[in-house]
């Protein structure tokens, strides 16, 4: 690989790990709200996962009530959530998280992923049959883990 590809390459990890303002308060509302859940799922924000298919690191990840070991830590979690969460960057493209969930995701064993769209204030549920379901207004209804959130409060 030349300097030129090397930089390039540092270059989009950096601005994909940049969060921006409207990405980072999603980020917060979907977290706030999903923890009525909590007595069901653990909400895990930002967890790095090693998956059988690939490593990701969803916004947010949604686990069955998992249980602790305070005195070991997980750097790279191994078993993948029910639910992942992604929200689109300003610096990502929609196709980039569409094949994260179709080819990391699915085939791990993750049952419904969701991707946030913060500009048009959608919301878009994916199941591994291919059902696509998208909310822009009413609740969001999440059929694999029967959450449901307004989606008034996650955009306000």
């Amino acid at each position: 690989m030349d300097l030129k590809a090397v930089e390039i390459v540092e270059v989009e990890n950096e601005l994909e790990e940049t969060m921006s303002l409207n990405h980072s308060r999603l980020t917060f509302r979907l977290s706030y709200l999903l923890a009525s859940y909590d007595d069901e799922f653990d909400i895990m924000p930002e967890l790095e996962l090693e998956l059988l298919t690939g490593r990701a690191k969803p916004d947010i990840s949604i686990f069955p009530n998992l249980n602790y070991n305070w005195e070991e830590d997980i750097i790279r979690f191994t078993q993948p959530p029910i639910c992942a969460i992604e929200i689109l960057s300003p610096t990502q493209a929609f196709d980039e998280l569409t094949t994260k969930i179709r080819k990391i995701y699915f085939p791990a064993g993750v049952q419904s992923a969701w991707i946030v769209v913060p500009s048009i204030q959608t919301i878009h549920v994916f199941t591994p049959d291919r059902q696509v379901i998208s909310y822009s207004e009413g609740n969001l209804e999440d059929s694999v883990t029967k959450i449901s959130l307004p989606l008034s409060e996650i955009f306000r």
